[in-house]
C-alpha cells in the first residue's frame, strides 16, 4: 500500500516539472521573436525609400545639369568673332602689289606709295609694316619705321590698301646714290616681291647713321607718315 502511494506522488511530481517546462518554453519562444523582427525595417525605411525625392529634388554629384555648357559652343558663340577673327592673314601670293610716285611738288621729300591689291580670291588680314629695301649701288638700304600705330585691315577679295614710302631727294648736284629696285615683304611675311623703283632716280650721299629712308604702316597712303 505505501509502495503504490509513493508510486503515484512520483507521477505527479514528474507532471508538475512537464507543465512548468512547457510554460516556459512558450515565454523563450515569444522573447525570441522580436530580434528577428527589428531586422525587417532596414529594409523597408532605408535609403530605398527616400530615393524618389532625392531623384526629383537634386543633381546627382558629378553630373552637369541639363542645357549647361551647350550655349558656348553653339553658333552663338562663333557669331561675334568679327571678320578679322575669320579671315586669315594676307599671304605674299594673295597679294599683287605694284609701287608708284606720289611726290608732290614743293615737298621737301619724296613719296612713293606702295599699293597692295587683295587677288587670292577670298578675305585676309593685314596688320603692321612691311619690310621696305631699296636696291642702291652702293648696297642695300632698309627703310625706318615711323611709329605710327597700325590697325588691322580686313582686305576683301579684289580690294586694296596702301602705305608710303618718303625719301630725301637729292638736290646736292651730285651723283648721289642710285636706286635701282625696290624691294618689299608684306606684313608677317618672309617672301620678298622686287619692283622697280618709280620714284627719283638718286638719294644724296649722307654721312650720319640711320636710314634716310622711311616706311609707314599699312593702311597710310601718300606720305607714309
Amino acid at each position: 500500500m505505501r509502495v503504490h502511494q509513493l508510486t503515484l506522488t512520483t507521477a505527479l511530481v514528474i507532471a508538475a516539472g512537464l507543465s512548468l517546462t512547457a510554460c516556459n518554453g512558450d515565454d523563450g519562444t515569444g522573447q525570441g521573436a522580436p530580434p528577428a523582427a527589428s531586422t525587417t525595417p532596414s529594409s523597408a525605411g532605408g535609403p530605398d525609400a527616400g530615393s524618389p525625392d532625392q531623384g526629383d529634388g537634386k543633381t546627382p554629384t558629378g553630373r552637369t545639369p541639363t542645357g549647361q555648357g551647350s550655349t558656348g559652343g553653339g553658333g552663338t558663340g562663333g557669331s561675334g568673332t568679327g571678320e578679322e577673327a575669320e579671315a586669315g592673314r594676307c599671304r605674299t601670293g594673295d597679294l599683287e602689289i605694284t609701287a608708284t610716285d606720289n611726290t608732290i611738288e614743293g615737298d621737301p621729300d619724296g613719296t612713293v606709295v606702295v599699293q597692295l591689291r587683295n587677288s587670292g580670291g577670298r578675305d585676309c588680314v593685314v596688320s603692321g609694316y612691311a619690310g621696305v629695301d631699296l636696291k642702291t649701288d652702293a648696297g642695300p638700304l632698309s627703310a625706318k619705321r615711323t611709329g605710327e600705330q597700325a590697325a588691322p585691315i580686313t582686305l576683301k577679295s579684289g580690294k586694296s590698301t596702301a602705305f608710303g614710302i618718303t625719301y630725301p631727294v637729292n638736290r646736292t648736284g651730285g651723283s648721289g646714290v642710285r636706286v635701282t629696285g625696290l624691294l618689299v615683304t608684306p606684313p608677317n611675311e618672309t617672301k620678298t616681291v622686287t619692283l622697280a623703283w618709280p620714284g627719283a632716280a638718286t638719294l644724296p650721299v649722307t654721312e650720319g647713321p640711320g636710314s634716310p629712308v622711311k616706311v609707314g604702316p599699312v593702311g597710310t597712303a601718300g606720305q607714309g607718315g
